[in-house]
């Protein structure tokens, strides 16, 4: 009998621990403001700048090492199609893309081996283009990109987003018209990755659980720049010691933005529809017979948590994450960054399409408003451009805001933009760049008045 007790009690107690103490460590280590030297940080920034130390300045071979590798087995992989990459998803999603996606690869190996060797057109490996990429912002994104990839698992295997997600259901629908679900969409893009929330927003669309117009704010509203994407920007802009009153800046802009946007065209235009053409069901929120919000929220964590059935399928999963964040995505931003940074050096062709916001931007009393202006609309490309563009800019609140902006506007083509394309979420390219300006719009005067109350 007394056996009989003590099993029971090891059952009750395993589903508290499998979703208590790997949460709570993946929050200290996102999440945790620490002070270093005076300075604030999160432990996985500190992790970060330690591989930084280590490899000292071996950092961009390594990385030029690693996309000519990603450029050649996609190469090989095109030319010869063995049989072994269609049965294994992780390769294929990394050495079979799109065409256009190829030819991104293709062009980013271009790039980074003439701007490491330094030949070619010196427009490419020119200190303020390719060198600029290749050189300040790609070892600093691979050493985050493999510490947050690898502990990533923490904060989504064991139950972590599905109990917030249930927690946040009577905030979601009242306020940005969302099913309460889709607030684990926002956690996960939070907490990891924008490109994870896309990724599960189109899961959810095609599997009936949203409508055409909620798939499409979802997309486009609560894919959010994660924490880590966040520091690396901040760290660009020289401002790593303000991360806490920047991030809070960030989430009221994005709440701001969350409620006006999707209440404007186009997302307002968006039909109320499943996939399968049936209107929007009625009571999708209502919780189960007998559950509070904290009892379903609990039971769907343990649920989550209690499928993790190894810590060698949990470090699987890590070193899948961190693979596919450096050779997913470090090619795309020497590609598409290399590329935008030569328009922005040789060419007035942000300078033009920035020039509107100058008005606005002096009316908000920014510092600097006419090289602000520049920075604006770059952010379209990719998310970093801006915080790049920043760095010959004198006065702190207005690299303070440009970082904040950037982080902000959420679609950018390098990543999250060329992921909602490519999914089945019903945007298309025209409505993504009229969200993007609608969305600076909204959270450009926010985030200025928060800036002159802090500076």
């Amino acid at each position: 009998m007394s056996e009989q007790v003590i099993t029971g009690a090891k059952k009750r107690k395993a589903p508290w621990l499998m979703f208590i103490l790997p949460s709570l460590l993946g929050v200290l280590l996102f999440m945790a403001p620490i002070s270093v030297n005076g300075e604030i940080t999160i432990p996985i920034a500190l992790m970060a700048k330690a591989i930084q130390s280590l490899f000292e300045g071996g950092l961009t071979a390594i990385v030029t090492t690693v996309i000519t590798l990603t450029a050649l087995c996609s190469v090989l992989v095109r030319l010869t199609n063995p049989r072994f990459v269609e049965r294994k998803p992780f390769i294929a999603n990394l050495f079979k893309p799109s065409l256009p996606w190829f030819i991104v690869q293709v062009l980013g190996a271009i790039f980074a081996n003439l701007t490491f060797f330094e030949v070619g057109p010196a427009a490419i490996y020119n200190g303020n283009t390719g060198g600029l990429v290749l050189n300040d912002l790609l070892p600093v994104l691979f050493a985050v990109f493999l510490c947050a990839g690898f502990f990533l698992p923490l904060l989504t295997n064991f139950g972590l987003l599905e109990f917030f997600g249930a927690m946040l259901t009577k905030i979601m629908r009242p306020l940005f018209r969302l099913p309460g679900r889709s607030a684990i969409d926002c956690m996960a893009s939070w907490l990891a990755d924008g490109s994870v929330g896309v990724l599960l927003t189109s899961k959810q669309y095609e599997e009936g659980f949203y409508t055409k117009r909620e798939a499409a704010v979802i997309g486009t509203t609560f894919s959010a720049v994660s924490i880590t994407f966040s520091l690396v920007v901040l760290a660009q802009v020289k401002l790593e010691h303000m991360f806490l009153p920047f991030y809070a800046t960030v989430c009221l802009a994005g709440i701001a933005a969350a409620i006006i946007v999707p209440r404007l065209p186009p997302l307002s235009r968006k039909r109320d529809e499943y996939v399968c053409g049936t209107p929007l069901e009625k009571d999708m929120d209502a919780l189960p017979n007998g559950h509070t919000v904290m009892s379903y929220g609990l039971e769907k964590a343990f649920e989550r948590a209690g499928k993790v059935t190894s810590l060698r399928k949990v470090v699987n999963d890590g070193v899948k994450a961190a693979i596919d964040m450096v050779f997913g995505v470090l090619p795309v931003v020497m590609a598409i960054g290399t590329l935008a940074l030569i328009v922005a050096e040789y060419t007035p062709v942000f300078n033009w399409l920035g020039m509107p916001f100058i008005p606005l931007l002096e009316l908000l009393q920014i510092p600097e408003a006419t090289e602000a202006s520049k920075t604006i609309v770059v952010g379209f490309a990719d998310m970093f451009l801006p915080a790049i563009l920043a760095g010959d800019i004198q006065s702190d609140l207005t690299r303070f805001v440009i970082a904040a902006l950037s982080v902000t506007q959420l679609i950018y083509m390098s990543e999250i933009g060329a992921l909602l394309l490519g999914s089945k979420i019903p945007v298309k390219a025209w409505e993504l760049f009229m969200i993007f300006i609608l969305r600076t719009l909204v959270t450009l005067p926010v985030i200025a008045l928060i800036a002159h109350l802090i500076f």
